[in-house]
């Protein structure tokens, strides 16, 4: 098989902690007969992977370098603590930096918030990975900040997480590479994620709508044509001169309605 035989396909990049399934889903719907393949990578490396041509479109976070890649901001995620579930923070519902002042709070090489100043004190080294952070954390070296989605992802019984509320947030967003024109397979998805419905006029080409005179034409076509239509018996001006009537409705005799013989004068 050839390449231009090669059926069409969707390549769809995300980035650790972006959930993709319910617009997988609704691709797999509207589009059954074109395969969509998922294509995990680093936040380091998500925009290589498009650049390189490795995916089609990806989910990453935001800044996006907008020289030669498109996005549209999706949404932003609040930003916790990972912490052992026995750890005072545990105690309470929400902290700020300032109280992680004496912790030792990890910053991992693939962090994805950033930061102006790191809060807490740093560890002696910076850990290769989130993954690897988790694990020192789970081992009671220190805590984690990070975007929740990725507290999710990491998930472990002996570890919960609290909100931290003036940390910076991470965004995600769709991106893909620009071109003068965008892919319709592209464009697709982007109505998609943007919840555009199936008969959006965006996207794929849809069925052309019919004009407006073929309504109108319609509703002619309905209406009786001019002069076609029957006069009741007895209706109209003829029927009033038939039955010897005048105009002002009298009999048409003279005038007062009498018909005896005249009067002799004396």
């Amino acid at each position: 098989m050839t390449g231009s035989e090669a059926p069409h396909s969707f390549r769809l990049a995300y980035v650790p902690g972006v959930t993709p399934t319910k617009w997988i889903r609704i691709w797999n719907e509207r589009l059954p007969d074109v395969p969509l393949t998922l294509v995990a990578v680093s936040p380091t490396e998500a925009f290589g992977v498009l650049r390189d041509g490795g995916a089609d479109a990806g989910f990453v976070r935001l800044p996006v370098d907008r020289d030669d890649l498109s996005a549209i901001p999706l949404y932003t995620e609040t930003t916790v603590v990972v912490i052992p579930k026995d750890h005072l923070v545990a105690a309470v519902e929400e902290v700020s930096t300032a109280d992680l002042a004496e912790e030792i709070v990890f910053h991992p090489l693939d962090d994805t918030l950033g930061w102006e100043r790191l809060p807490g004190r740093p560890a002696i080294e910076r850990p290769a990975t989130t993954a690897d952070a988790i694990e020192l954390v789970a081992a009671g070296v220190g805590v984690l900040v990070v975007p929740q989605s990725l507290a999710r992802l990491h998930h472990r019984k002996d570890l919960t997480y609290r909100t931290v509320t003036d940390a910076p947030t991470s965004r995600v967003a769709l991106s893909w590479p620009q071109a003068e024109t965008t892919p319709d397979l592209v464009e697709e998805f982007i109505g998609i994620v943007r919840g555009r419905t199936v008969n959006s006029t965006r996207g794929r080409a849809q069925t052309a709508p019919q004009p407006k005179a073929t309504a109108k034409a319609k509703a002619k076509a309905k209406r009786p044509e001019a002069g076609g239509g029957q006069r009741k018996p007895g209706s109209g001006k003829a029927a009033g001169k038939s039955t010897g009537k005048n105009p002002r409705g009298g009999s048409g005799g003279p005038k007062g309605g009498k018909t005896g013989k005249p009067r002799r004068r004396p």
